[in-house]
């Protein structure tokens, strides 16, 4: 992952309160010119607020965190859980029906992801276990902020929602941030660690959460988790591509479960008329 390469370097909460401002500024600089800043109604600045705490800062506070504390395959594995969590607070809030056909779905595309990193790989030991409880929470949080942040970016749209999001969040990571900063001689940082910081910040952070969101407005909280499950797969599938990695038998079955999973959790099913 990119993420360890700034971490070697970086603190992780460092990492966690730049990426943070470089979002939030652009999202700010966007809407300023837009001329669309303020929200619709004023209950959503405390809805958006509380948004911010699950899908911004214990997120990426505990992802960065749980990273630099575990290993790639074992974050990777853990991430298994997100739709896990998201379709289960989501039914439990009421934002989505439960069915059978979902659960079904996520469990198939669950196994593939499984069998294609292989828990073999994973270390699942003492040195692991604080960064990997790390991941398990963030796991929790993205998944509350999938399941329950469609009503409020519908209301306020996909741009406006995201830069209250991350505003309210640098309130938290930016101080957070500068006091990480301020244990490390910030001059001797390469200038190669500073470009893929701005690239998390643009590439990994600002454009996902603005496709997510724009995911969420269109479809089930369900629906967006489960494609995190293709994540994996598009790695395995660049790495056959550009560096010549083997695709074996376990990479096809992989494949054919978390498409079917996908398949089952996207499509829409209509009972017919007897």
């Amino acid at each position: 992952m990119i993420g360890k390469v700034v971490l070697a370097v970086l603190p992780p909460i460092a990492l966690v309160g730049i990426r943070t401002t470089i979002t939030a500024a652009i999202l700010v600089a966007i809407q300023s010119f837009r001329g669309r800043f303020w929200l619709r109604e004023k209950s959503d600045y405390w809805r958006l607020a509380a948004l911010s705490l699950f899908g911004v800062v214990i997120n990426q506070l505990f992802f960065i965190g749980g990273l630099s504390l575990t290993t790639a395959s074992n974050t990777s594995l853990l991430a298994v859980m997100i739709p896990v969590f998201a379709l289960i607070i989501g039914s439990v809030a009421g934002f989505e029906r439960l069915t059978g056909i979902k659960m079904i779905g996520i469990a198939l595309a669950a196994v593939g992801v499984i069998i294609l990193i292989d828990p073999r790989r994973a270390s699942f030991s003492s040195q692991t276990t604080l960064g990997d409880l790390f991941i398990v929470v963030n796991c929790l949080a993205y998944g509350t902020y999938v399941a329950t942040s469609k009503g409020a970016i519908m209301r306020n749209g996909i741009f406006r929602s995201m830069m209250w999001v991350f505003i309210f969040s640098c309130v938290i990571c930016i101080p957070l941030g500068v006091w990480s900063l301020s244990t490390i001689d910030v001059a001797a940082v390469p200038t190669r660690i500073w470009l893929i910081v701005l690239w998390i910040g643009v590439g990994a952070t600002a454009a996902p959460y603005l496709l997510n969101a724009m995911a969420l407005s269109k479809v089930d909280p369900s629906m967006v988790a489960v494609f995190v499950y293709l994540q994996p797969l598009i790695g395995f599938t660049l790495a056959w591509l550009f560096l010549g990695e083997n695709i074996g038998a376990a990479f096809l079955v992989s494949a054919a479960l978390i498409f079917s999973g996908v398949f089952l959790v996207t499509r829409k099913f209509v009972r017919a008329e007897i």
